[in-house]
């Protein structure tokens, strides 16, 4: 991968990645709500809608520049010769260039996912207050809380999201016999984004509840396959699709914003 396209990556992936939170941090925010296990309205409700927005501002220009280099540089890697470089088996190239992406940008997107999450159920604490709360009482460890279950979430969430996008991008382009425009390719991002959020809805449900536990709880201990059953047993279906909607119009209208801001801000770099 050539210094320019590293760069063009690294710039695009960090706008895009600011466009998207900034814009939709109320949708996320309800989501979240949603999710927590005190329930919607004891959450927050529609109060204070913007809190814990620092904490996504801070950390939303690393970590997608983060995924971004890593999923193009892992691409390009992989399409330069051996068994993954011919064309049937480009999905495969997608998912574990994905799949990689998302083990780096939680390195960063973590911590601050524990932080805001935890700022927009309790809306009258602010974003410094929790971070050092979590601090003092769990230490840097705290930060990392999810970590697992974040990663579990991610990477089935790209194994469906970055092969159906370049999937779609590739047969449209086909179709009308040239390179999609920017806004082609957005709306190929939001399509593929709103299958993988609602697949992957309920491993969403599982992390949010991890990082909103108490220290110490059965659920703070990250099993996944537990924290599910918990909540199957409690409100069932129902209870494992919980912000399914609000989640879905998040990521579906993200993956637009997103995908379309990383394509027309490289394509200009490049």
């Amino acid at each position: 991968m050539e210094k320019r396209e590293f760069v063009a990556s690294l710039v695009a992936g960090g706008c895009a990645g600011m466009c998207v939170d900034l814009t939709l941090f109320p949708l996320d925010t309800i989501k979240t709500r949603l999710q927590s296990q005190q329930g919607f309205y004891k959450a927050g409700g529609f109060r204070g809608i913007y809190a814990g927005v620092p904490s996504a501002a801070v950390g939303s220009f690393p970590n997608a520049a983060a995924f971004f280099v890593t999923y193009e540089c892992t691409k390009s890697l992989l399409g330069t010769g051996g068994a993954l470089a011919a064309p049937h088996a480009a999905p495969v190239t997608h998912m574990l260039a994905a799949s990689l992406g998302e083990i780096v940008a939680c390195l960063i997107r973590v911590p601050t996912e524990v932080i805001k999450q935890r700022t927009q159920a309790s809306p009258s604490s602010t974003t410094y207050q929790i971070l050092l709360a979590t601090l003092r009482e769990e230490g840097v460890r705290g930060l990392y809380r999810g970590f697992g279950s974040t990663v579990l979430r991610e990477i089935p969430f790209s194994l469906v999201q970055f092969p159906l996008w370049e999937y779609l991008k590739t047969l449209w382009s086909w179709r009308q016999g040239h390179t999609l425009y920017s806004w082609q390719a957005a709306v190929c991002g939001a399509f593929a984004g709103a299958v993988a959020a609602f697949v992957t809805t309920p491993l969403d449900v599982a992390k949010t509840r991890i990082m909103l536990a108490k220290a110490g709880s059965t659920t703070a201990s990250g099993n996944i396959p537990v924290v599910l059953y918990d909540v199957w047993k409690s409100r069932g279906l129902t209870g494992l699709f919980a912000g399914s909607i609000p989640r879905m119009t998040f990521i579906s209208v993200g993956g637009f914003i997103f995908l379309g801001t990383y394509e027309k801000v490289r394509r200009t770099l490049l």
